[in-house]
């Protein structure tokens, strides 16, 4: 295929970028405007190809491309072990007919109606949280109540004990990273929690075999078992994987949402007067303004093009979620915070595409738009206390601390 693209640009034409400078910059942002204005593409030291531009989402989407499998974690230098054996078994990590297997029994589980139907649990769930703290007293917002919602949430969903949440948090946190570019000297402590993870979805797993209930996971093991097509590692690592997905990003994304709105008084009083009106608005923004999904990677299965560039067959692209949802082609405007945007895709790209759109989007729209909604609600004179949240690098950007003063 290569002889039928002559005039294309090789990849050592294309700006040259270290994760690590982008990781390290006090503006990703900038530094992504600064490189889409130059090439629609870039090039890393490790070679992947990171594509810049909105239109690069049909990526995803495309027969030219796969999700990645592990080859990320091989260039990491991880060739077995817990990490490596939970990317190789998860649905995110995998491709036709596999993928489909390991999707199709949760997709029947979490069904949109079903999801939709919790929309009334994250209300009630957010006021028990949030009416403790309406004295105005300054609250850690994301370890109090972002991370405490969803989590509950899927713990309620998957029959878990309350009492068993602040341990399955941390292990939560420390799962998240193994997906993307692990630090070595935290591979022990991510590798310890996963096994603890997978040992306590196993115990879960063989008690709903034993008495099964009216819950997500009963209902999931019944899918599995009519084909009978997955391991027990895959049936397990399955429940993890929504687990994990079902908590980490919903938190990120609750808290910069609300900081975003909290120091914009005009849209955060717009919202207050209209919340049930404008939550979706609301969380779409949030969800473009500042990500907590930074990419998209993909591996190209042949030689392609990318607007002018030759990528060759093998290579790794991500396509880079934080870049395109600024794209100047697409959005009006794009580095404001706007509630009143009307130039929003029909599908947020934010939950992927095709095959691998996320399973769980109802579920993080319903508490993400539920719960902002009830803060409007209860604590219009709510204020962001202190130094605006910051998104640390990697695959999932994980949210700093930060404090908000709830006042009806």
């Amino acid at each position: 295929m290569t002889e039928t693209l002559p005039a294309l640009k090789p990849l050592s034409e294309a700006p040259e970028i270290d994760f690590a400078a982008l990781d390290n910059s006090p503006d990703s942002h900038a530094v992504l405007r600064d490189l889409r204005a130059r090439a629609p593409v870039a090039r890393t030291p490790m070679g992947i190809v990171l594509a810049l531009r909105h239109h690069h989402l049909d990526l995803v989407t495309s027969d030219a491309t796969r999700q990645i499998e592990t080859e990320t974690k091989m260039m990491q230098g991880i060739f077995d072990g817990p990490i490596f054996e939970f990317i190789s078994a998860v649905m995110l990590f995998a491709n036709g007919d596999v993928h489909l297997r390991r999707r199709m029994p949760v997709s029947r589980a979490f069904a949109f109606k079903l999801m939709d139907a919790m929309r009334p649990v994250a209300r009630q769930m957010t006021e028990e949280l949030i009416t403790p703290h309406l004295d105005g007293a300054p609250v850690e917002f994301v370890s109090q109540f972002a991370a405490q919602l969803p989590a509950r949430i899927i713990a309620d969903i998957l029959g878990i004990p309350r009492s068993d949440l602040p341990v399955f948090l941390q292990w939560i946190a420390d799962t998240a990273e193994a997906i993307g570019f692990i630090e070595p000297e935290r591979r022990p402590k991510i590798e310890a929690s996963l096994v603890a993870f997978g040992a306590y979805v196993a115990e879960l797993i063989k008690e709903r075999r034993a008495h099964p209930r009216e819950d997500f996971i009963t209902e999931y093991l019944a899918n599995t078992a009519r084909d009978e097509t997955l391991s027990e590692m895959e049936i397990q690592s399955q429940v993890v994987g929504l687990i994990l997905a079902g908590s980490d990003t919903t938190r990120g994304s609750m808290g910069m949402t609300l900081a975003h709105m909290l120091t914009r008084r005009d849209q955060w009083d717009a919202f207050c007067a209209d919340p049930d009106g404008l939550k979706k608005a609301v969380i779409d923004e949030g969800l473009r303004f500042d990500p907590v999904i930074s990419g998209l990677p993909r591996i190209a299965v042949q030689d392609l093009e990318i607007d002018g560039y030759l990528i060759p067959g093998g290579t790794p692209v991500a396509v880079s979620i934080l870049s395109s949802l600024r794209d100047p082609a697409v959005y009006a405007d794009p580095d404001r915070f706007d509630i009143t945007r009307t130039d929003h895709p029909r599908w947020h790209p934010v939950f992927g595409a095709g095959a691998h759109r996320c399973v769980g989007e109802a579920l993080a729209r319903a508490e993400m738009e539920e719960a902002l909604a009830t803060l409007a609600r209860l604590a219009p004179n709510a204020e962001l206390v202190g130094d605006f949240p910051k998104l640390a690098p990697g695959a999932i950007r994980q949210i700093s601390p930060m404090s908000v003063a709830f006042k009806r």
